[in-house]
């Protein structure tokens, strides 16, 4: 029949030889049988699925707990590695959340997990033999994330502002039990972590308000009198269920007064949050450094620049001396012989007499430029019948 090692690894066979003689004689030997092993054996978990929780906020590296799983084979084919399969979770991929030692079959975590953000997660684990081929074994696994009072209390009504005061109005003929506002708070934690109670720490006047422990309700305790403050300010510490507990406080401002006008009045000069007044100081203090510095960078430019310019200036009058002075010559200006007159006929015509006293000079007009002919090499000549033509109308006009 078929053999199993997993059933029955060793078989010891007797065989008994005897004759037919009388009397019968035999002999007997006994022959060991072992069964090798083949990987016909796939891996085996100790569960069909496995459960653990960690807390939050936990250290990286930290052993959250084992999976085992047994081969019935022998030797090599019962050697059990175990590993992570791939998936997902919300996006992210497992193996940055946990991980596994293959070998053992230790469950670590990657990473500090946050409740808030994952409350559980799961995945599988892989248990493989060394056969060959390998034969696997999947099993689930899902972690549980353990809730830690790590969250305050977060105060959703009345809006703290800085910038502006909100307050509420109770009206002088309001009864007892009048509700003035409710305090609104939640806790992102869960469970007992996000039990809230709410608790009175401070009033103008302690005898006239009071507020709700479970459900943060602010209510008037006696009757509105004429003699009750106008501006009344009341804290209200929001303490949660969790160990060790968390706490918020928040400033209730509260007007007792029948008509607005006077509420406005009176609140004109409540005190604003010192935070707020700081941080807007601050931001003043360092707008004026700021524009101060840019003042300073500019008057220093405009400075350098004009100081540049005005060294130019001088350089360029102390060094005129030392220019090379380039000759000028304005248009129809002809140097003749070297002299550097200009090429302009001028008639003298003198009259003498007998008598010195009556002697006269006659002096010519220049050449009009109408009259003037240019030659081929630029310079300008007067024909002899323009000089004549010019010295006769000179004659005539004196």
């Amino acid at each position: 029949g078929d053999l199993d090692r997993e059933r029955e690894s060793e078989y010891n066979i007797s065989v008994t030889c005897a004759d037919e003689g009388v009397p019968s004689l035999s002999s007997s030997v006994t022959l060991s049988l072992q069964i090798s092993d083949v990987n016909d054996n796939a891996p085996v978990f100790d569960k069909s699925s496995y459960e653990a929780s960690v807390q939050e906020n936990n250290t990286p590296g930290l052993s959250i707990f084992t999976v085992r799983a047994r081969d019935a084979d022998f030797n090599q084919n019962a050697r059990v590695s175990y590993i992570l399969e791939d998936s997902s979770v919300n996006g992210v991929p497992v193996s940055s959340l946990v991980s596994v030692s293959a070998d053992s079959g230790v469950i670590h975590a990657v990473r500090s997990f946050d409740y808030e953000q994952i409350k559980d997660f799961q995945f599988r684990v892989k248990a493989q033999d060394g056969g060959s081929p390998p034969l696997s074994t999947n099993v689930s696994v899902k972690i549980r994330i353990q809730d830690q009072n790590d969250n305050a209390p977060q105060v959703l009504y009345p809006v703290q502002s800085g910038a502006s005061v909100v307050a509420e109005i109770v009206p002088r003929s309001a009864d007892v039990g009048y509700l003035v506002t409710k305090v609104v708070a939640v806790d992102v934690d869960s469970g007992q972590n996000a039990w809230l109670s709410y608790k009175l720490q401070k009033a103008t006047d302690r005898a006239l308000f009071e507020v709700g422990l479970q459900n943060g309700e602010i209510r008037t305790v006696r009757q509105v009198t004429d003699k009750d403050a106008v501006k009344q300010r009341l804290t209200v510490v929001v303490e949660d269920n969790g160990q060790p507990s968390r706490s918020a406080t928040v400033n209730v401002n509260v007007a007792v007064a029948d008509s607005f006008p006077e509420v406005l009045s009176e609140f004109t000069d409540f005190p604003h949050d010192k935070d707020y007044n700081d941080n807007l100081t601050f931001y003043l203090v360092l707008a004026l450094a700021v524009v101060s510095f840019l003042f300073i960078v500019s008057i220093i430019a405009i400075l350098s620049v004009k100081c540049y310019r005005w060294r130019r200036e001088r350089m360029f009058y102390k060094s005129g001396a030392n220019l090379p002075v380039i000759p000028y010559y304005p248009p129809l200006y002809a140097d003749v012989g070297g002299t550097g007159t200009l090429q302009h006929v001028y008639n003298y015509e003198v009259c003498r007499t007998t008598d010195s006293r009556k002697s006269d000079l006659k002096y010519g007009r220049t050449c009009s430029e109408s009259i003037i002919s240019m030659d081929t090499s630029g310079t300008q000549t007067l024909t002899p019948a323009q000089r004549e033509r010019l010295n006769f109308d000179d004659c005539d006009d004196q």
